[in-house]
């Protein structure tokens, strides 16, 4: 009988959410539910001009500060 179990995909492993017994070596099939909606591409030329203008006047407005901290390569990546 199907049982549905959540879990959060982190370092190339799904991590259980809820406790579960499994038997070593049982085969389980996934489900991808996707936690946000991909809008569609822009195929409008005009549209897509508008976009990214707006997109590059909302950067503008929200600079990095100069005085903000420099990330690491290993800052960037999660560790365990």
């Amino acid at each position: 009988m199907p049982q549905a179990l959540k879990a959060i995909y982190r370092n190339g492993t799904f991590i259980l959410q809820t406790a579960f017994e499994l038997p070593e070596g049982t085969e389980v099939e996934l489900l991808i539910q996707s936690p946000q909606v991909v809008s569609p591409p822009i195929v409008d030329v005009e549209t897509k001009r508008q976009f990214l203008k707006s997109l590059i006047e909302r950067m503008q407005q929200n600079p990095i500060p100069m005085n903000a901290p420099r990330f690491t390569r290993d800052m960037l990546h999660e560790r365990r």
